[in-house]
């Protein structure tokens, strides 16, 4: 049965960023749309305002009196991993024999008649997908795109075009999501070790990754960052495979860079020629990477130069990915999602480059119990770069706590420095208690509700 012959689409988890774009696709498709989380947040109050009615008990009798009624072959429920295998309504469905598909199916439906751009990747999926997105919709190409994030020049994460024959899609790789595309062009951006709750070993999440780049189409293009594992060999006849970076040599690359203003400026070089004196409108040498990656799709789609440089110029990246809140000369606020050692790294470093004189203090929400686990060491080192750190308790998201996994075994790693753990509710207090210069606030929890509580106390 196609997508788009159900006519009542029911969301297990719709607040989430992958799902609320789902949701609303379905809404501008006219379709009837509603859903349940376990929690109101602003995104679920916009879908509200958008029409589609969202509830936050999990409980039978809450499900709208539509999806009940509705004849079940035309009602398709989608639900995330997340959701908790005991929910009432989770069961309920089952018990009912509705039609039930995870997000990834759904999303792998959507893309099965268009051409597909997935990026896929540990960290910097969300900032390349949108990046594409933007240099598409701003060129006059456009595109259907599914963003992990709210992109800021849109202020959402669907992006809709009525004529566009791309469909740009953030692949994820938790639960082997990623699977169920087949894209016409692939990016992979990093495979470092993470959710080895669901992998059980880094070798078998590179496998995935490996399966990832075999689902492209014939005649298709994968590019991915040097140095990752990926097994060319295996990739499927009449396939194009290329590599990108800032540092080595590549098939596409970035040279010159340098920071002006604040602003990245670099060189892109590709085999046959070089563009140069690109200025990215966002922060980083990891996004300039990213933006080497968004380059060598937009010349294997035959876009202009000055397409590309003009959509690089006024992109303004994604809310929570080095996100600006304060940005004067006594003091920077930046909030960003980093929530892996990785991400931790190349976040700090950026700040580290763009604020050489300036003291750097970091407040850090752990996420999950089995990643502050598996990665304590890690997350310690790459913490340890900043001058200050505050941890947060961990955001247990989907998991139940473990003995002696808890923020105060994570501080006690950090080397000798400026450390201590607080309450949410006593940051306020210790920030306000001396100057600072750079606060950086991280994490992929609910620390982006103390930002703004955060921001208005030092106005």
């Amino acid at each position: 049965m196609k997508i788009t012959q159900y006519e009542v689409f029911y969301f297990l988890g719709i607040g989430g960023i992958g799902m609320s774009a789902l949701a609303r696709y379905f809404r501008s498709q006219g379709k009837e749309v509603m859903g349940y989380d376990r929690t109101s947040t602003p995104l679920t109050t916009e879908l509200e305002m958008e029409g589609i009615a969202v509830h936050f008990d999990d409980t039978v009798l809450e499900i709208p009196n539509i999806v009940k009624l509705t004849d079940k072959s035309k009602v398709l429920v989608v639900y995330t991993p997340a959701i908790p295998k005991d929910s009432s309504e989770l069961n309920w469905f089952l018990g009912n024999e509705y039609t039930m598909m995870k997000r990834s199916q759904v999303l792998g439906m959507i893309t099965e008649d268009t051409k597909t751009i997935a990026v896929a990747g540990t960290h910097g999926k969300t900032t390349t997908s949108a990046l594409i997105a933007h240099i598409l919709t701003h060129s006059g190409v456009g595109c259907n795109a599914f963003l992990g994030g709210i992109a800021s020049n849109y202020e959402t994460n669907l992006l809709l075009s009525t004529s566009a024959d791309w469909t740009v899609v953030e692949a994820d790789e938790y639960d082997r999501s990623f699977l169920t595309l087949s894209p016409t062009i692939s990016i992979i951006t990093s495979t470092d070790a993470d959710h080895l709750d669901i992998y059980g070993s880094h070798d078998y999440m590179i496998e995935s990754f490996n399966l990832f780049a075999q689902k492209l189409k014939a005649g298709g293009s994968l590019f991915y960052k040097a140095g990752l594992p990926v097994d060319r060999d295996a990739m499927p006849e009449n396939t194009n495979t290329c590599t990108y970076t800032i540092n080595d040599s590549a098939d596409f690359r970035a040279r010159d860079i340098r920071i002006e203003n604040g602003n990245y400026h670099f060189t892109f070089q590709t085999p046959e020629m070089k563009w140069e004196g690109l200025v990215l409108g966002l922060p980083g040498r990891h996004n300039v990477e990213n933006a080497v990656a968004a380059c060598a799709v937009a010349v294997q789609l035959g876009l202009s130069e000055d397409q590309v440089r003009a959509a690089l110029a006024s992109f303004k990246g994604v809310k929570r990915r080095f996100e600006y809140h304060i940005r004067r000369s006594d003091l920077v606020l930046i909030d960003d999602y980093a929530h892996h050692p990785e991400e931790l790294r190349a976040c700090i470093q950026s700040v580290r480059e763009l604020y050489p004189d300036k003291i750097i203090t970091g407040i850090f929400q752990p996420h999950l119990f089995s990643r502050t686990r598996d990665f304590a060491d890690e997350f310690a080192k790459s913490l340890s770069l900043l001058d200050e750190v505050i941890l947060l308790p961990i955001y247990p998201a989907r998991e139940l706590p473990m003995p002696g996994i808890d923020s105060q075994m994570l501080l006690d790693k950090i080397p000798e420095m400026t450390k201590q753990l607080l309450q949410k509710s006593e940051l306020l207090a210790e920030l306000r208690s001396k100057p600072r210069e750079v606060i950086v606030m991280l994490g992929a929890g609910d620390i982006d509700a103390l930002v703004s509580p955060v921001a208005k106390a030092f106005m």
